[in-house]
């Protein structure tokens, strides 16, 4: 029954957005609060649980964005955006420009948060498409594969480095396979599926930018020279990449050598925060883009003001998408869907995935579905010689499937790139599923290997 009330749950949600045109974060608290009183839990709780889940995912995604979308609007109005797009393009030519935004989105996203390398990247890919005519969402799809992609499978994120420590697995060979898995599964997700996605629905790739944080980006344009240079326009883009990377660098270090805290790591953990990096690289941005090139301050806040005024409608859709999250966790669909596997003796790897995805499915979080999974599947790695990286990897391919109305990720995507509820179901949501699948046959086809 939980997995039935849920199902309706999401139907009623969907007729509500797509037939009766209501308005997206009104709808979410709506549905939110009947699936909490169809799932049983006492009425007086309900709400209490709605404003929890708002709060929660307000308090992490809330800053990353304020402040990534402050830093990607200062770049875009020095010109740094347009600087960085023309310079791509000249060196890997029109032709050959997704090639270069998939390897820029990969490298960035192995340490940054997929929310920070959104957010950070969506601007300069859209001055591209700009600068080249093309579909904003043709670039904007391996974009965000490549993003996900390491999300999912890569340390130092979170869902790979805690189910690692769970499972008790070496996370230097979790790394090294999740790179081989992931490299064949973005281009798979990544290029070849836009080919796919650009034939089935065409409206997606039509109208992607439109009314979006895209527009972040969408600044004047400006003669070449009268832009700032290169160097300092990608060091501006990549400080998080560096703070975060450097953050993580001295923690594997610290936790390998076995030194224990002092106020010097202490330090160095706190800068590597999201929220953190964020709030430095917008200060850094303040000056290299613009006290440094003798822009006025009262013109810089302007930006930042409009750029925060931009996004306050997704960052309320975000925080409702976790109200919908929450009272699914505490309705006790997740727990239902734990007891369901109690005792299986299906193969560890197979089972990790399946569990991952169900979990996943009904309430919504990546997370939480992998760390759930954890606790299920490490009872039967006991005796068993399965490899562990293996099974930490299939995991987070089983947690990020089929993305839906339950997780914030689709919101951002959908909100992100301006799509209709219709075309972020053709594109994000197929494009999750097929990172999954194919994370999972990766798994599979290793395991003969290793």
């Amino acid at each position: 029954m939980p997995l039935i009330i849920t199902a309706l749950g999401i139907l009623l949600l969907l007729i509500m957005i797509m037939k009766f045109k209501m308005n997206t974060m009104i709808t979410l608290v709506v549905v939110s609060f009947l699936l909490g009183l169809a799932l049983g839990m006492p009425v007086t709780e309900i709400m209490g649980s709605i404003e929890a889940g708002l709060g929660s995912t307000i308090a992490s995604t809330g800053l990353i964005f304020g402040f990534g979308a402050i830093l990607g609007k200062l770049i875009a109005d020095a010109g740094g955006a347009q600087r960085i797009a023309m310079t791509l393009i000249d060196k890997f030519g029109e032709k050959r420009v997704q090639w270069a935004v998939i390897l820029t989105s990969f490298i960035l996203g192995i340490a940054l948060f997929f929310e920070v390398g959104l957010v950070l990247l969506i601007p300069i890919v859209y001055q591209i498409a700009k600068q080249t005519k093309i579909s904003f969402l043709w670039l904007g799809l391996p974009m965000a594969t490549a993003l996900s992609t390491t999300h999912a499978f890569l340390p130092p994120h979170p869902g790979p480095t805690v189910i690692a420590d769970q499972y008790g697995a070496n996370i230097g060979m979790v790394l090294l396979y999740g790179i081989i898995i992931a490299i064949p599964t973005i281009l798979i997700a990544g290029p070849l599926f836009t080919v796919v996605a650009r034939k089935f629905v065409p409206s997606a790739f039509e109208r992607a930018g439109e009314g979006s944080i895209a527009k972040l980006g969408d600044a004047k344009q400006f003669k070449l020279e009268d832009t700032p240079g290169f160097g300092v326009s990608a060091f501006t883009a990549l400080f998080p990449v560096i703070l975060m990377g450097l953050s993580t660098i001295v923690t594997l270090v610290k936790d390998t050598v076995g030194l224990e805290n002092n106020l010097f790591f202490d330090i160095i953990a706190t800068l590597g925060t999201p929220s953190m990096v964020m709030l430095l690289s917008v200060l850094l941005s303040i000056y290299t883009m613009g006290i440094a090139r003798k822009i006025p301050m009262t013109d810089l806040m302007e930006s930042a003001e409009n750029s925060v005024k931009a996004i306050g409608m997704l960052l309320l859709i975000l925080g409702v998408s976790g109200s919908l999250k929450e009272v699914l966790m505490d309705g006790g669909v997740g727990d239902y869907v734990a007891q369901i596997f109690e005792g299986s003796t299906i193969s560890p790897i197979f089972l990790a995935w399946l569990i991952a995805a169900i979990i996943r499915l009904a309430q919504g979080s990546a997370t939480v579905s992998a760390l759930t999974t954890a606790g299920l599947v490490l009872p039967m790695l006991a005796g068993s010689d399965v490899n562990l990286a293996l099974v930490v990897l299939a995991t987070g391919a089983g947690s990020i499937i089929a993305s839906h109305v339950n997780d914030t990720g689709f919101w951002i995507v959908k909100e992100s790139f301006g799509l209709s509820m219709k075309e972020t179901f053709g594109t994000w949501t197929v494009l999750e599923t097929l990172i999954s699948v194919c994370g999972l046959v990766f798994v599979l086809l290793l395991s003969l290997f290793v």
